[in-house]
């Protein structure tokens, strides 16, 4: 008589409506093989009434990493993924508390997740590392204007998923009423180069195995057609918004910058590149996050599920499949 292997119990921290956390369990759930969980600070968290998931749970805001691990120790949660931003950088912070107690965090490794978290802080390192950027700005006055090329794009050092918070300036006047907008709610504004959108705009995920090396990438190119994919648009600009609609490709040229990128910052898991194709066809990030992308379920229907594959690795286990590999070198 044979014993069925236990299933791996996935929970997914961070769960609201058309969010990342719901599109990681939509990719757990097409390869199968995993109990899928969900927890959030509201209750009215779309994810709450999700059948992807077998239960769900409202954890508190106060005391949030507490309450994680409590809710790990109590459903016997192999491995946690974080299920946006914020998440992503309080988990990372306890990680060592999810160890001892035998839960696995699948995500990029903690010192780059904090390092990206502020976008300021993201492309100095970008910068530093010499990956062609948009000149970028943490503004903390007016002065800190002048060396950002007109226009520009003024959003918050955090938290401008979706693109929520986010302007275009033509005037260094309209910037600072920008920023001083950002600063009057709480945020620290940062501005950056605008790039025009008509060479393509792109997003990115790369894949990196523990030890640093590139598993995949893939890109898609996105699409202004339809109204949801914008979050604003002017006669000479295109601000996308946090849903991507588009065409997925092979694209080297895109995935190979996007693998140097990866490699050069000492990623270690997800990473997904948001940027447009500027002047002289160089493929420029505007924007990066150190954890999975809200179309990763794109990439998983397009044979390409980097949830599955890093979730098995995190969890010690052999992925059943490869995902797609680039080419290691590519003339420019």
């Amino acid at each position: 008589m044979t014993t069925e292997t236990p299933r791996p119990r996935i929970l997914i921290a961070g769960i609201a409506g058309a969010s990342l956390g719901t599109e990681i369990a939509k990719c757990l759930r097409h390869a199968g093989g995993y109990e899928i969980f969900g927890c959030d600070i509201s209750p009215y968290a779309y994810g709450h009434y999700d059948p992807n998931f077998e239960s769900t749970f409202l954890v508190g805001r106060g005391q949030y990493v507490s309450d994680l691990l409590a809710l790990c120790r109590r459903e016997r949660i192999s491995c946690i993924i974080p299920g946006g931003d914020e998440p992503a950088v309080l988990i990372s912070r306890a990680e060592d508390r999810f160890s001892e107690i035998g839960v696995r965090v699948c995500h990029n490794n903690a010192g780059l997740v904090d390092r990206l978290s502020h976008k300021g802080r993201c492309f100095e390192i970008l910068s530093a590392i010499k990956i062609a950027t948009p000149v970028t700005a943490t503004i903390s006055s007016l002065a800190d204007l002048q060396g950002i090329p007109l226009p520009c794009i003024v959003k918050p050092a955090t938290g401008s998923g979706g693109s929520s918070f986010v302007f275009y300036s033509r005037t260094y006047a309209e910037a600072e009423l920008y920023c001083a907008y950002l600063r009057n709610n709480g945020r620290i504004p940062v501005a950056q180069e605008y790039i025009p959108h008509e060479g393509g705009e792109f997003t990115v995920g790369v894949i990196s195995r523990p030890d640093g090396s590139c598993a995949g990438a893939i890109a898609l190119r996105r699409s202004f057609n339809s109204k949801l994919s914008v979050a604003m648009r002017g006669d000479d600009f295109v601000i996308s918004s946090g849903y991507s609609q588009g065409h997925i490709g092979e694209y080297p040229e895109i995935c190979v910058v996007a693998r140097e990128i990866a490699q050069r910052l000492g990623s270690t898991g997800p990473l997904n590149i948001q940027g447009r194709v500027a002047t002289g066809g160089r493929f420029v990030p505007f924007e990066i996050n150190a954890r999975f992308s809200a179309s990763t379920f794109l990439r998983t229907l397009a044979g390409f599920n980097e949830v599955d594959f890093y979730t098995r690795l995190s969890l010690g286990q052999a992925p059943r499949t490869e995902v797609a590999v680039l080419p290691q070198e590519l003339k420019q």
